[in-house]
């Protein structure tokens, strides 16, 4: 099931709704596919490109969809298991900032992506459905496991949508 409006913070609302699956596990079991073919689709020479002076790079916006997807993955973990300390936020620019993404390979960061998804999947396949239904706080709003499952893929799919729109027209 989605998770419920009270489990998450209204800020994460269009990442969830870009979701099409009804089940955490299905929604990021079926992200695999089309993101890899996605991003292995793009070229080395893409993977340098910005839009726009001060944008990130591509490589920059993949960095971005790790460092998030490892960051909601611990969050999920985190309250899956009880935690009851309030998680802190984190700054997507000072991370982008120090990720050295431009200097690595485009196929070495969709490669990372992969491994972290799979790690991603197992996180989730290993939570009862009460461990997903879990809330906690992170970023100053609430959150369930389960709903960070659900932003993770649908943040991944508001980046590629970005990209199309932005960098690969």
């Amino acid at each position: 099931m989605r998770p419920s409006k009270l489990a998450y913070g209204e800020y994460y609302a269009n990442y969830i709704g870009l979701v099409k699956e009804d089940d955490v596990h299905n929604a990021l079991a079926n992200s695999v596919t089309p993101s890899t073919e996605f991003w292995n689709s793009l070229t080395e020479e893409q993977g340098n490109y910005r839009y726009a002076e001060g944008k990130w790079s591509i490589k920059e916006l993949l960095q971005h969809i790790i460092d998030t997807e490892r960051i909601f993955s611990y969050r999920a973990l985190a309250f899956a298991r009880g935690e009851t300390t309030t998680l802190p936020g984190y700054d997507e620019n000072e991370y982008a900032d120090a990720s050295l993404a431009d200097e690595r390979k485009l196929s070495d960061l969709v490669q990372e992506l992969s491994v972290v998804r799979q790690s991603t999947l197992h996180l989730f396949n290993s939570f009862s459905s009460e461990n997903l239904d879990k809330i906690g706080e992170a970023s100053n709003a609430p959150l369930s496991a389960r709903a960070a499952g659900f932003i993770i893929v649908g943040h991944e799919i508001h980046h590629m949508n970005v990209l199309s729109e932005k960098y690969l027209v």
